[in-house]
């Protein structure tokens, strides 16, 4: 487990607040690239798959993301057609949709729980089932470096927009209350519904990221012990008059700046332990939304697994409590 002395102490990180440049052209970089992205949407399919968790009705998803690229996903919910809330779940690095009925706590818990797979990830501990399709130059091994010399090229544009783009096909699926989505998810994961709160606009009514990565990169990648942010040191290790142009395209992209866009509720979770996500971007991106009714759990002992289920347990009764179950 980490040592806290990698990062800040509690009492400077309730007031942590990095000064972060915005991009001037950053709304509009986003707005274009969602535009291309619905524009290029094909129809979104639901398909019956065979599943040992007979007590919920899961199904097969494939919707169009960045570029009219296909992504697939689960749909787990309560059998019947009753309309109910939604909660979309991204999931973290490395990591895909798994298998059928392999997730399933929110669709437990009375609420239509949708799966989000990564495209190009999916081998390192759970199983996916998308590609990317678009290559990129020279890159270290994992996706933290694909195209980051330009922020049209790189990889997290992509799979921002395939994020949002969920939220725009959840909002029409029968049997979601379109007023009610959620967005969850842990570390990448967490980045990711960050990414899509911001960028899905009114749509997405709520926000719980737990230990969230992708956020307050000048820091994180000179602080950070572990991968995956290390992957951006190595690379600027060997390229060594490209810090200008990663840190422009990070900044696109950079969870700390997204998150000013935030106005819905919010329960965020941080681990002070935590040697892969540090907490100081955590709290980075905490801070800078623009909620009313936001909160941060702290687990003080706790490394990168956050708070577990004792978390959801938590995460559950705050939602029901806000989309009035």
């Amino acid at each position: 487990m980490a040592q806290t002395f990698t990062d800040l102490p509690l009492d400077e990180l309730v007031d942590y607040r990095p000064a972060l440049d915005a991009p001037d052209d950053l709304d509009a970089f986003w707005s274009d690239t969602l535009a291309e992205a619905r524009a290029a949407a094909g129809p979104t399919v639901l398909a019956e798959v065979s599943s040992p968790v007979r007590a919920l009705h899961v199904r097969d998803l494939t919707f169009t993301g960045f570029g009219g690229d296909e992504i697939k996903g689960w749909v787990v919910r309560p059998h019947g057609d009753e309309e109910l809330p939604a909660v979309v779940e991204f999931i973290g690095y490395g990591g895909g949709r798994g298998l059928p009925g392999e997730k399933s706590a929110w669709a437990n818990a009375g609420y239509v729980h949708i799966i989000m797979d990564t495209r190009g990830q999916g081998s390192s501990w759970s199983v996916g089932d998308t590609p990317d399709p678009h290559g990129s130059a020279a890159a270290f091994p994992g996706v933290m470096t694909r195209g980051i010399l330009d922020p049209r090229d790189y990889y997290y544009r992509r799979l921002y927009t395939d994020a949002a783009r969920l939220i725009d096909e959840v909002s029409r699926l029968d049997g979601v209350d379109a007023s009610r989505i959620a967005v969850t998810g842990g570390s990448q994961g967490g980045g990711l519904a960050i990414a899509a709160a911001a960028l899905a606009g009114e749509t997405v009514a709520a926000l719980l990221p737990d230990v969230p990565f992708l956020a307050d990169f000048p820091r994180a990648i000179v602080r950070t012990p572990l991968a995956p942010f290390t992957e951006i040191t190595r690379f600027l290790s060997i390229h060594r008059d490209a810090e200008d142009a990663v840190l422009r395209t990070l900044s696109y992209v950079d969870g700390a700046i997204l998150a000013r866009r935030i106005t819905v509720p919010a329960l965020f979770s941080v681990a002070l332990m935590d040697d892969i996500v540090l907490p100081s971007g955590v709290f980075a991106s905490f801070h800078a939304l623009q909620s009313s009714d936001a909160a941060i759990e702290v687990y003080r002992y706790n490394g990168h697994e956050g708070g577990g289920y004792r978390h959801f347990m938590k995460q559950v009764a705050w939602l029901d409590a806000r989309f009035g179950r």
